[in-house]
């Protein structure tokens, strides 16, 4: 299954409590909006949603750094 963007900043949203804006390219680590301690919650919704497994060496900011390489990463994936 595809994670959209939609689905993504919803999660963010309700899901983990951010209130500002979060459009596709915003730093969700590098910026401190997100800790490491919420990627553990960010890493099972993609892996629930997408129905893939998120391997340890690809949590990178790379990979979950915004919601758009967030969507590449998943859509690499499946």
């Amino acid at each position: 299954m595809q994670i959209t963007a939609e689905m993504l900043v919803e999660f963010l949203k309700d899901g983990m409590n951010i209130d500002q804006p979060v459009a596709p390219d915003t730093e969700l680590f590098s910026t401190g909006l997100l800790d490491s301690v919420e990627l553990i919650s960010l890493i099972a919704f993609v892996e629930q949603n997408a129905m893939i497994n998120v391997r340890p060496a690809e949590v990178t900011l790379d990979n979950f750094d915004t919601v758009a390489r967030i969507i590449d990463y998943v859509a690499a994936r499946i």
